[in-house]
């Protein structure tokens, strides 16, 4: 019986090693021995958690070492991944928009392609339930994080004060990310900071569970004029009541959020990663519920920014 036993377990371990060999053998012949990074954001929002998920889901489907690296965010996920520091990388659509045609924040353009739209991104204008602040102009004056330097966080709030007719150099501008934003705002060093992210945002949601909050209304007519002057990536929206813990929906601007690559990845890398996520849509939700968002009808919709030319032949087989 023992004999009987080492051999079934002999059995269970090689099919094992079979099994993890065809996931590896699986994977494209493009992807090498290295180490990938997934460029992903502060490490308390959606991208940074969603990052890290999507890579370790890739990490085990494709035997390849993929980790995700906590970046500024937008901009400088795109620059890493155009310099082919990182292969995979989030950003707002209106920033990548900006990258591929060389405008904003970046000199010329970069070569870069999405693979992916996976959800929409909410502006948050994030103050005290206290506050004494009721609208983007009451924020002349205050010390407001615009987000942390080179990211999308940044642009944006720009853009959205221009709208509403708020000079940036009025407002005291402390230029930090999201974790030492929610820091300042604990202690009181600054009246309020904006945000782009997927709902909830984990680290918004921890503040508002310790420090009552309010999100300032973008209005309408800020998100049409913002719209006009830039590339159409955005859409009025709102953030919907009970979000942490508001009582009433706040009307804020959307935008998209795409997952990115460099125009040189391997058409097969792209179809592997494109595979992978799509694999692991569910999993992946059960702790980033923005990745539930994803959806292959709605995931090509990635213009102005081109689709990777690997993505375009995983759609069409899709629809095969």
């Amino acid at each position: 019986m023992r004999a009987v036993a080492r051999r079934l377990a002999a059995g269970v371990v090689a099919l094992a090693v079979l099994g993890a060999l065809s996931a590896c053998s699986a994977r494209a012949t493009e992807w090498g021995d290295g180490e990938y990074e997934v460029a992903g954001g502060g490490s308390t929002g959606v991208y940074y958690d969603y990052g890290r998920h999507l890579a370790n889901e890739l990490s085990d489907s494709l035997g390849v070492a993929l980790s995700v690296r906590e970046t500024a965010g937008s901009v400088d996920n795109l620059l890493r991944v155009a310099s082919g520091e990182a292969l995979l990388g989030f950003a707002q659509g209106d920033t990548a928009a900006d990258a591929v045609a060389g405008k904003g924040a970046f000199d010329q353009p970069l070569p870069v392609r999405a693979l992916a739209r996976l959800y929409d991104e909410y502006v948050q204008v994030v103050v005290r339930d206290d506050s004494a602040i009721d609208d983007i102009g009451d924020l002349a004056g205050r010390t407001i994080s615009l987000g942390a330097e080179n990211s999308g966080v940044n642009v944006i709030a720009a853009r959205i004060l221009a709208a509403a007719d708020v000079d940036t150099a009025s407002v005291h501008d402390a230029r930090l990310d999201l974790a030492a934003s929610i820091a300042a705002m604990e202690s009181g060093e600054i009246d309020g900071f904006f945000w782009v992210g997927g709902l909830p945002t984990p680290g918004i949601s921890a503040l508002a569970g310790t420090t009552p909050v309010r999100l300032l209304p973008v209005d309408q007519e800020w998100v049409n004029h913002v719209n006009e002057q830039y590339s159409h990536a955005y859409r009025p929206a709102d953030v919907p009541a009970g979000t942490y813990g508001i009582t009433t929906s706040a009307p804020t601007m959307a935008v998209p959020n795409y997952l990115i690559t460099s125009s040189s990845t391997p058409d097969d890398v792209a179809r592997d990663v494109l595979t992978g996520l799509f694999d692991a849509r569910l999993r992946i939700a059960g702790e980033v519920p923005t990745a539930a968002l994803l959806d292959r009808r709605s995931a090509i919709f990635t213009g102005p920014v081109p689709l990777h030319p690997g993505a375009i032949a995983f759609y069409r087989a899709l629809r095969g």
